[in-house]
């Protein structure tokens, strides 16, 4: 079933208020013009009651001959059968009727009844003597002249013609302005990103609409907003990315310059790939995390377990003893998320720690329980950073010389590591604390698989 502000009711609302109209136009005043062109004018009713009114003056004044005279002078002027009866249907005049013609006595009209035009023969009309209607009436066959309907086929043009087209052009309008019109903003916004303006955006009224094209639009911006981000992510990727490789370029060509030792140019070259290697990877991986809309499948992990092994992998490619690396996470911290991007993000974080961690000091692991949430923290003895630049330190290529102890990086572990963060549904935020930097991450608890039974 439709919403309530689906396009279908307001389709559905015009479309009936068209109908209705139509209906009330065909009946109402379709009507109004047939009663106005079945009537007899005004002029045609003041003639022929100014003929009753001569005819009975005639008869008071010179009796039966004065009145045939009069009758034969209407009946000439207008080329129509003229009589004038009494009130037992006799002809008042000396010129007597045929059967016929007192067969049509029964059958008189009144000058105020409407007259059908579609009629072959004309109609008697009976039109009562103005100062004794009793005494008698003046009847007459309509003349031509006077026959209604000579506008009906004008009158039919516009009812039938015209005023439907009147209509149809505003129900015309009213869907250009429902449909037309928001597609048509659509397609001058995708001529505006065919053209590289990828900042433009759709206008607020378009965007406010709560039907299905205004759910388009929104959606439709919000694609837009999103190619923008990309584009510009990848232009910056590139950017950084070019800047980062001519320092090991550079180191690259100075080694094989001014090296003798072959054996130390072939180490130096080794190291220097690596780091370009490095780098490259790092890069590749976060503009696939960024371009990556499908969230991954979800299931249940147990941090603890996942701390163990990263930790232990850390201690050995950096020496660090095992103590250094505290961990303060119950055994019960299951939490829902993507077991290789969990661990890639806390392998990011935990090696960003140890860098800047300064000689002999302690990393902590810890996990607090927040209703459906644990919240995982990762607190080192670095110094911490500016308050300015907590959120700086998710941005790829973001490094903060000087700031902290340590050998630098390329700026993308934490990057990475908010990336896999989000695509798994968490959050990641980090604060200063206890003399150092505290990565906090955020994530929806569940419950253990059950053991298969045996």
């Amino acid at each position: 079933m439709p919403g309530r502000h689906s396009l279908f009711w307001k389709l559905a609302a015009l479309l009936i208020g068209f109908c209705l109209l139509m209906i009330w136009l065909s009946w109402a005043w379709g009507r109004y013009l047939e009663a106005q062109t079945a009537s007899l004018s005004a002029q045609a009713r003041a003639t022929l009651g100014g003929y009753a009114r001569a005819a009975e003056q005639a008869y008071d004044e010179h009796g039966t001959a004065g009145l045939d005279a009069l009758l034969g002078e209407i009946a000439a002027r207008e080329g129509v059968f003229v009589t004038a009866i009494g009130a037992d249907l006799a002809p008042l005049g000396g010129v007597a009727l045929t059967p016929e013609q007192r067969q049509r006595l029964t059958f008189l009209r009144g000058i105020d009844w409407p007259v059908s035009h579609r009629s072959r023969a004309a109609p008697w009309l009976r039109v009562p003597f103005p100062v004794a209607p009793a005494r008698g009436n003046l009847v007459i066959e309509l003349p031509p002249r006077f026959t209604p309907g000579r506008e009906v086929f004008l009158s039919h043009v516009l009812t039938k013609g015209i005023v439907p087209a009147l209509f149809t052009l505003l129900l015309c309008a009213g869907l250009y302005r429902t449909l037309v019109a928001p597609l048509e903003q659509l397609r001058r916004q995708a001529q505006q990103w065919r053209a590289d303006r990828l900042d433009t955006r759709l206008a607020p009224q378009a965007l406010a609409r709560r039907d299905e094209l205004g759910e388009l639009a929104r959606a439709f911006d919000d694609m837009g907003e999103r190619l923008r981000e990309t584009v510009n992510m990848q232009q910056r990727l590139l950017r950084d990315l070019s800047h980062e490789l001519r320092t090991p370029l550079s180191r690259l060509r100075v080694a094989c310059e001014a090296e003798p030792d072959s054996d130390r140019l072939r180490e130096r070259l080794a190291r220097e790939v690596d780091t370009m290697q490095r780098l490259v990877e790092d890069t590749l991986q976060l503009a696939w995390l960024d371009a990556e809309r499908r969230p991954p499948a979800l299931q249940p992990i147990q941090v603890q377990a996942l701390w163990d092994m990263l930790a232990e992998d850390a201690a050995f490619e950096t020496g660090w003893a095992p103590e250094r690396l505290r961990c303060a996470v119950p055994e019960d911290c299951w939490v829902s998320g993507h077991l290789d991007s969990l661990a890639q993000a806390l392998e990011n974080i935990l090696r960003n720690a140890i860098r800047h961690s300064p000689a002999g000091a302690e990393i902590t692991f810890s996990a607090e329980r927040d209703e459906a949430f644990w919240q995982l923290s990762l607190q080192d003895r670095g110094g911490g950073v500016a308050k300015a630049d907590l959120l700086r330190i998710f941005e790829p290529f973001t490094r903060l010389d000087g700031a902290r102890p340590g050998d630098g990086g390329f700026g993308l572990g934490l990057s990475i590591a908010r990336h896999a963060v989000e695509r798994q549904g968490g959050t990641l935020q980090a604060t200063n604390a206890l003399g150092g930097l505290r990565v906090a991450l955020r994530f929806a608890a569940c419950e253990p698989p059950l053991a298969p039974a045996i």
